[in-house]
């Protein structure tokens, strides 16, 4: 509570708003996944990365109110230093694709003119399936089996809770270092090994009728690869793919240049490296964001740019914005 009293209290009084200024020119970019009026309904898929509708409308009321909105598009002339910002400016990223981002959270972001970056996992798009973080999430914690067997024999139990979220997270590191058809496999054994594959009536995942429709209202459609591995991890063959046959679906089905790209971070550290990079920009991306918190600058590379994790709540989102125009990461 007082934690909380004492940040509105700095950022009530106009000294953040100072601070930020004299720390120079800087974009926020915010990170979000999905939007949802009971977030809690998809709990064993995506976890806590739902925000609801009531908190998400409340949010981008507050940027269209008190900050200013880029697109992709003005962050990369920012950081070419062919364009200078607004002061207190922000731009809205959203990661993977989920059908919400069409159905629920543009609606809002276009009744408060809030532009926005969508990237998507095309084989998710293609096939109508859930990435496989969500997948693994949901057959580990909905299995009725006692126990899960590695494929090296090690035996882990699943009565607990706790049980349950470490061989989660095993299991998340083996995977996020597969790619394409290995890291199908990969899932669908452990979905069969557990007897528990999520099934729903309706697509999970934006189609690509809407694909079009977020281009045809002026937000960009980007990559987030086609099957959601680690990129710092998987091999240089996988990572060609992963980078240049999303970029060739992408605007094969889009009809547009697909110019923006998100890298994934389902598990493991770091989700990026140097060879990463320059993988991006041998595969013409003309930017690329990462989960690496901070703001972004003048001259930063353009195909590292951080990101800024939005909380749940409006203060706490104004918080971390504000702390982001002053430099911090957070």
């Amino acid at each position: 509570m007082l934690k909380n009293w004492m940040q509105r209290g700095l950022v009530g009084s106009g000294v953040t708003r100072l601070a930020g200024r004299l720390a120079g020119p800087g974009v926020a970019i915010l990170m979000y996944h999905s939007v949802m009026d009971d977030p809690l309904q998809a709990a064993s898929t995506l976890g806590g990365i739902v925000h609801s509708t009531k908190v998400f409308r409340e949010q981008m009321e507050l940027i269209a109110r008190d900050y200013n909105t880029l697109t992709l598009a003005d962050v990369l002339l920012f950081v070419q230093g062919e364009k200078e910002p607004p002061t207190r400016s922000v731009a809205i990223t959203f990661d993977d694709g989920y059908a919400d981002n069409f159905e629920v959270a543009m609606p809002v972001l276009d009744q408060t003119g809030v532009p926005a970056a969508f990237y998507v996992v095309v084989d998710c798009v293609e096939n109508a399936r859930l990435p496989w973080p969500a997948r693994l999430r949901y057959a580990f914690y909905t299995t009725k089996k006692s126990t899960w067997a590695e494929s090296n024999g090690t035996l882990w139990p699943l009565k607990s809770f706790e049980q349950r979220d470490g061989a989660f997270l095993k299991a998340c590191d083996d995977c996020c270092q597969l790619a394409g058809a290995r890291q199908e496999q990969f899932v669908s054994g452990i979905e069969r090994d557990l007897d528990a594959e999520f099934r729903s009536a309706e697509n999970p995942m934006m189609t690509w009728d809407q694909l079009c429709g977020l281009t045809r209202r002026g937000h960009i459609v980007g990559s987030h690869t086609m099957t959601h591995p680690n990129m710092a991890y998987v091999p240089d063959a996988d990572l060609q793919i992963e980078f240049a046959e999303s970029k060739r679906s992408l605007e094969e089905r889009l009809n547009s240049p697909i110019d923006h790209f998100s890298y994934p971070c389902p598990a493991l550290s770091p989700h990026w490296r140097d060879r990463t990079v320059e993988a991006s920009a041998q595969a013409k991306y003309r930017t690329a964001v990462t989960t690496n918190g901070g703001p972004v600058r003048r001259n930063h590379n353009p195909l590292r740019l951080r990101r800024v994790r939005p909380t749940k709540d409006i203060e706490g989102l104004r918080w971390n914005l504000e702390c982001t125009f002053l430099g911090r990461s957070v």
